[in-house]
């Protein structure tokens, strides 16, 4: 294990002084699922680690009929896979958490950990960016409240400047007659990385689609939300064409790399198929809610 100075504050402020202070040389814990790994194997070496489990107000969920879902950094998956208010009324979320690695690995993995370690295969970004989600980061500066779809800047990489803290994740309420559904590809039916993750939820209106929001994992530098994919869907009732051009779309703007999961030219084929698939499944639901 690599020596460093163990850092332990216990309120927000405190944390954004310390982490302000020591930036480029403290690394900050949530769950510490992928922390500790990296710090074994000697992938990273950082004179601080910064622990956030002290700090009051980061973790638990909180929903609000029209105002929508709080998630504090340091809610658990676990936590968001079970709980009876995800399930109801964001279950997108629910079903991606319940994908994420071993139960003892949700117990203590975060989804402020999940997001800011920045994985192009991470399994919470695809639903959140769904949902409409945003992020609300804390600094030196004061606080500023950022959209999902512009917090991921490559991997690894984030819009957290010197200092900032993600202290939650915002997920606006939902219309009615809406519905989702989010679908992975891996090579192992659990505990595995996506080769591809599929979110779609969509709006219905008069038979119609009327709002619908895809957000591909594991086929990009960073999410992706294939826009033309979805401006194709709005307005329109879903049929094979349609749900075929769809997939189409995002296939042409999914940008893989060939790894030891799959190839490049695969993983493009599978956002076809999956997003195809994730519209059709999430036009079913909505209709039926």
């Amino acid at each position: 294990m690599v020596r460093f100075e163990y850092l332990e504050p216990t309120s927000l402020g405190e944390a954004v002084s310390l982490v302000d202070r020591h930036w480029g040389q403290v690394r900050v814990m949530a769950g510490g699922t992928d922390l500790l790994v990296r710090l074994k194997q000697r992938v990273i070496r950082p004179q601080y680690v910064l622990n956030l489990k002290r700090v009051p107000g980061l973790d638990g969920l909180t929903y609000a009929k029209g105002q929508g879902l709080r998630i504090g950094a340091l809610t658990t998956i676990r936590t968001i896979e079970t709980s009876p208010v995800v399930k109801e009324h964001y279950p997108v979320l629910a079903e991606a958490a319940g994908m994420l690695g071993s139960v003892q690995v949700r117990n203590l993995a975060t989804v402020g950990g999940n997001l800011c370690n920045a994985s192009p295969s991470a399994e919470m970004p695809p639903g959140l960016l769904a949902y409409g989600a945003q992020a609300r980061i804390v600094g030196p500066k004061g606080e500023r409240t950022v959209p999902l779809d512009q917090f991921f800047l490559g991997p690894g990489q984030t819009c957290l400047l010197q200092g900032d803290l993600l202290a939650e994740v915002l997920v606006p309420e939902s219309a009615p007659k809406t519905a989702g559904v989010y679908i992975k590809l891996s090579p192992r039916a659990a505990m595995d990385c996506a080769v591809v993750g599929v979110a779609a939820v969509v709006t219905l209106e008069d038979g119609k689609c009327k709002d619908c929001r895809i957000a591909l994992g594991a086929v990009a530098p960073t999410p992706l939300r294939p826009r033309s994919a979805e401006d194709l869907l709005r307005g329109k009732p879903l049929d094979p064409g349609l749900r075929e051009r769809a997939g189409q779309a995002a296939m042409e703007e999914a940008k893989p790399i060939t790894d030891v999961r799959g190839s490049a030219e695969y993983r493009k084929e599978m956002v076809k198929v999956l997003t195809r698939r994730a519209v059709q499944q999430a036009f079913q639901r909505a209709m039926a809610s």
